[in-house]
């Protein structure tokens, strides 16, 4: 883990551009799930995230999810770089002995970087199981990620 945070940040000195806020990222993520996290920008205000990670716990298993989130970049001002909140709905599917299949709704603060290519965010997202049983569930994690180019 720790020579992927030292690519992303040569990878970022290397390109001082603004591009986190369109374009494709990857990176990591840590919590419940901990894995792969991916986001793809729409437009200045929307995105489809996503993330293939391992859900430790009761009934550890594989996890992928897939979101479509806005963000409202006026709530939070800071001084460098822009803190949005974003929420959204998705889904998630737990593969292992006991799969399950299940809505998102993720609620988080993404800070986007001013002059590099990054991205770190938090985020909770409550969930709806709805196969093969109807119970609710809680994903949350923290991640940074590396913008690669323009849409």
């Amino acid at each position: 883990m720790k020579k992927i945070l030292l690519l992303c940040c040569c990878l970022a000195a290397l390109n001082t551009a603004r591009a986190q806020d369109h374009g494709f990222g990857a990176g990591i993520m840590v919590g419940g799930p901990t894995g792969i996290s991916m986001k793809l920008w729409q437009s200045h205000t929307a995105a489809i995230d996503g993330a293939v990670a391992w859900s430790f716990g009761k009934g550890s298993a594989l996890q992928v999810n897939a979101d479509y989130i806005a963000h409202s970049f006026d709530v939070i001002k800071v001084e460098k770089g822009s803190l949005p909140l974003y929420y959204g709905i998705g889904a998630r599917v737990k593969a292992g002995n006991d799969a399950t299949l299940g809505v998102r709704i993720p609620l988080g603060l993404d800070y986007l970087f001013e002059h590099d290519p990054l991205d770190a965010f938090f985020e909770i997202a409550p969930i709806l199981e709805l196969a093969p049983t109807t119970t609710f569930d809680l994903d949350g994690a923290v991640g940074v990620r590396f913008f690669f180019g323009q849409m």
